[in-house]
């Protein structure tokens, strides 16, 4: 059922003048004529009468009115409802991001644009690594920030953030942390804590050891960096992370030592290049502006 016809159809029964009508309505008479004529083929009935040049709803044009009133008020609600609701996802942003970003210029971007755009309604998360590019893909979020050791898919926009690079946790009283940068070979006898294949890292860290011909002993496999981290401050094992994913301020028994070759990643932001709205894109502009590259 076309709408304009309806607004038409209501508009003449008030003026009951074809001329006056389409001035109102922005459109000629015989548009109107076309309009009224299309109405009563469609329904099958007469809703005006023109006798002696004069313009009357009939019967069923009287009956009929009211219900095409009602019918132009709901639709009027229904696209107040859906303006409403676009407004509000023009003004909501959600970004998720991996859960060491603390540590990345990328939780200080999203902070500092939050500070600064205050009528955005924004909503951050973490999430493991590996449910990131679902959430960007289910649209349960607009932009993630993750990890990657390769080229992003050509159907997202991208920002680089920064550089990250695999270094060496040791306890301070492991032969190792008197070493300024160790190569992969010299893991051969050593307990490895890792983080698990949930946050992408695992499996780049199993590659470098199976290319040096080792084969690992892994004490532990897990999420939790700040649990590694103690188990290190206690003495036990090595781990291998991205040099900034960690703090080792609470750890004074660990050292960090580069890793050689360097083997590096990319922390990048990713969108959907069809997601627009002006969440978004002030979000996208604020977060290049603000990336510095070492």
């Amino acid at each position: 059922m076309d709408i304009k016809k309806l607004v038409t159809f209501v508009d003449l029964a008030q003026t009951k003048n074809y001329s006056k009508t389409a001035e109102r309505i922005f459109t000629t008479q015989a548009t109107v004529s076309k309009h009224i004529m299309a109405l009563e083929k469609e329904w099958n009935v007469e809703l005006f009468s023109r006798a002696h040049r004069e313009i009357n709803l009939t019967d069923v044009g009287k009956l009929l009115l009211p219900q095409v009133k009602e019918l132009l008020r709901v639709e009027q609600k229904i696209h107040q409802t859906i303006n409403l609701q676009q407004t509000q996802k023009e003004q909501s942003l959600v970004i998720k991001g991996v859960p060491s970003i603390s540590q990345y210029q990328a939780f200080d971007i999203i902070t500092n644009f939050a500070k600064q755009n205050p009528e955005i309604k924004l909503k951050f998360s973490e999430s493991e690594t590996e449910l990131l590019i679902d959430s960007l893909e289910q649209d349960e979020a607009d932009i993630i920030f993750t990890r990657t050791f390769d080229k992003a898919n050509s159907k997202y926009e991208t920002i680089v953030s920064e550089h990250d690079y695999f270094v060496l946790l040791v306890p301070k009283e492991n032969p190792l942390a008197k070493i300024q940068q160790v190569e992969i070979k010299m893991l051969q006898n050593e307990s490895l804590l890792l983080l698990g294949d949930s946050t992408k890292l695992y499996t780049p860290v199993i590659s470098m050891l199976k290319e040096e011909g080792i084969k690992p002993h892994i004490l532990y496999e897990g999420r939790r960096i700040n649990l590694i981290l103690e188990m290190l401050n206690q003495g036990m094992g090595v781990s291998i992370m991205m040099n900034k994913s960690f703090d080792l301020t609470d750890y004074p028994e660990v050292v960090a030592i580069p890793i050689i070759p360097k083997k590096t990643s990319e922390l990048i932001f990713l969108k959907k290049k069809s997601n627009m709205t002006n969440a978004v894109n002030s979000f996208w502009k604020f977060a290049i502006a603000e990336t510095r590259l070492e």
